[in-house]
């Protein structure tokens, strides 16, 4: 049997240092993007006490940056289709930076949201982007591990926001955590010196087999099946994620420290689930390892949801996380195998958001349920993730996988 363990080094070898600066730059673009979105869960409770407002309404921007990440995903998919992976990183990275910044100096509520959602646009564009350009200049054995990598940037970002919240927000309150934001924009000069375009992407190669809207008109089969399982995927992650921290707060009286510190126990989880069942995939392929890990989170939720102390919380909460990313470490590599290759820019991340767009209402429909069940954040939260555990399984089960196809060589439609 091959051990986990064994397969890293395997994965990582006879690489060149624009291969490794590729990897580097789209997890970290991933990561800072996700660090900039989850600022804003940490401080639902003292936006909404600012602007005289309930948490619901706040919410809404949640909403809206998730309701808008289809646009800038097809907007930079294009974009990065006929112009180049490279450039359309670069100028995405800048602009979620340049508007997370503008957030901090939000004058009222309905000002924040309008920023938030501008954001939403930037920030549907990165993960379609940079996943693409990672695994089109990878080795193909390296696929399944660095899809997982790519994948746990996004609590990686959680984390990094964690430590932000529970460091310095009672020093800089939330607009200070938003202008802190602006830091992923120096991102642009790594990738501009350091970052190389992908080997398979070609401006004439695109010309000649259609625009993309072409290509995705004859794979709309395959695309919508991809956005119904992204559906289940964005209410598996949003589900169990954004309104923890309220959870915690509102529910277990928990201090900002006490939040900051379970949010870092379970986004560590969420790191090492996404990397253990990318890197498995590669050896018991893409569908088996998602469904295994959708099913593993069922048995969690009572810890993760129901538990009374923040040490059983905290426990929870890492084994939920560990199963919910590890689940979606395999999603980038899936996505891109799957893909056409003259919109691999714009199919992944296009189907992506749309079911984020989808699954944008699950922070509204949590703290309806919760306020409807007289505050009960927890059973909001396990109805939620049980019930897309279990689709996500059964989806998976009756899709299809292109596990090791070689991109950029002609191949029939995938079914």
């Amino acid at each position: 049997m091959i051990k986990p363990a064994m397969m890293i080094p395997a994965a990582l070898s006879g690489w060149t240092s624009e291969q490794k600066h590729v990897v580097a730059a789209s997890f970290l673009g991933w990561s800072l993007d996700a660090f900039d979105f989850f600022l804003l869960v940490f401080v639902l409770k003292d936006i909404a006490a600012e602007f005289h407002t309930d948490i619901s309404n706040v919410t809404l921007a949640i909403l809206l940056t998730l309701a808008m990440r289809p646009v800038g995903a097809f907007i930079f998919g294009r974009a990065a289709d006929r112009w180049g992976r490279r450039p359309t990183l670069m100028a995405d990275i800048l602009l979620y930076s340049v508007l997370e910044f503008a957030s901090g100096f939000a004058p009222s509520l309905i000002a924040l949201i309008v920023l938030r959602a501008l954001y939403g646009v930037a920030m549907g564009g990165e993960w379609g982007v940079g996943a693409s350009l990672t695994m089109e200049s990878i080795p193909p054995r390296a696929r399944g591990f660095v899809s997982g990598l790519l994948q746990s940037g996004y609590p990686a970002g959680y984390f990094l926001a964690s430590i932000v919240y529970g460091a310095l927000f009672p020093y800089i309150g939330w607009r200070g955590m938003f202008m802190i934001g602006v830091i992923p924009a120096l991102l642009v000069f790594y990738i501009r010196r350091s970052v190389p375009e992908s080997p398979t992407w070609s401006g004439q190669a695109v010309l000649e087999r259609g625009s993309t809207l072409t290509v995705l008109k004859s794979q709309w089969r395959l695309g919508l099946y991809a956005i119904v399982l992204m559906t289940a995927f964005n209410f598996f992650s949003h589900g169990t994620q954004d309104l923890y921290p309220t959870f915690l707060q509102l529910e277990h009286k928990l201090s900002p420290h006490a939040v900051g510190a379970i949010a870092v126990i379970y986004n560590i989880g969420a790191i090492c689930g996404g990397i253990l069942f990318g890197a498995l995939s590669e050896s018991f392929g893409r569908r088996r390892c998602i469904i295994v890990a959708a099913l593993l989170s069922l048995p969690v939720i009572p810890l993760w949801a129901f538990s009374n102390t923040a040490t059983l919380l905290a426990i929870g909460a890492f084994l939920m996380q560990f199963m919910v990313q590890g689940a979606w470490g395999v999603v980038p590599v899936h996505l891109n195998e799957i893909s056409p290759d003259t919109a691999r820019g714009t199919f992944p991340g296009f189907v992506y958001q749309l079911g984020n767009l989808i699954a944008s209402v699950n922070a509204t429909l949590q703290a309806g349920i919760a306020s409807h069940l007289g505050g009960n954040y927890g059973l909001a939260l396990a109805s939620v993730a049980a019930s897309v555990a279990i689709i996500i399984a059964l989806l998976t089960a009756v899709g299809t996988e292109a596990k090791g196809v070689v991109f950029g060589q002609p191949r029939p439609a995938v079914p």
